[in-house]
């Protein structure tokens, strides 16, 4: 039967976030990682931010990789819920794709601080980021998914998931300038990667009323 700990007791003060500790310490490090840098941050500095004693991170993180880990999963599984949630509506193909883009612009620019250009970490090629790249891959098969039953042609159908999801995740570029987005963006995006795959005008005119009504109905 495996053991439970309490951990080590605050530093200073209640849980920030009022979640408790874990989400104290992701907190404190979405905020290190995306303004001082993944390098810069120690681990000894995420828990001071969290307001915790460095030997209480360690009793939820074993080092700083693993902060980083949950903080990435943490963007993909929700989209990856998402997805699911989709892939299972009776809805029509073009309208299903347009509140996954919708979905996942919302949630990629949701939080104080923009996680998802960790992605963009050449850490995370490291082997024991393999977990996010894995969720992250089942996300673009989704797109693939999506795509093809959209009906577009064979050849278009790699070209086409890439470019949708490229536009989806551009989002994270536009927080690094300071734009923050809005959901009329989103659906400005969903819009976009609708015409990318040419789909006809009167298609993706369909695909945007249903979408949104599908996006309204996500749990």
């Amino acid at each position: 039967m495996a053991s439970t700990r309490t951990g080590r007791p605050r530093a200073s003060g209640s849980s920030p976030t009022g979640q408790g500790t874990r989400a104290d310490v992701l907190a404190a490090a979405a905020e290190l990682f995306c303004t001082r840098g993944y390098a810069s941050a120690s681990t000894h500095a995420i828990a001071e931010a969290a307001g915790i004693r460095q030997a209480s991170l360690y009793h939820h993180f074993a080092r700083k990789q693993d902060v980083l880990l949950a903080l990435l999963l943490g963007t993909v599984q929700p989209s990856l819920d998402v997805a699911a949630e989709l892939l299972a509506a009776d809805e029509d193909a073009a309208a299903r794709l347009w509140a996954l883009c919708v979905a996942d612009v919302r949630l990629l620019a949701a939080g104080p601080h923009n996680v998802g250009a960790l992605y963009l970490l050449p850490e995370v090629s490291d082997e024991h980021f393999l977990p996010f790249r894995e969720r992250r891959s089942e996300l673009e098969t989704t797109y693939r998914t999506l795509v093809t039953a959209c009906a577009v042609p064979p050849d278009r159908i790699e070209i086409g998931s890439t470019l949708v999801l490229a536009l989806v995740e551009n989002v994270i570029l536009q927080r690094k300038r300071g734009v923050e987005p809005t959901d009329l963006l989103a659906a400005e995006i969903a819009d976009a990667a609708l015409r990318v795959l040419d789909l006809a005008p009167e298609v993706r005119a369909r695909a945007a009323v249903d979408g949104a009504r599908l996006v309204t109905s996500l749990r």
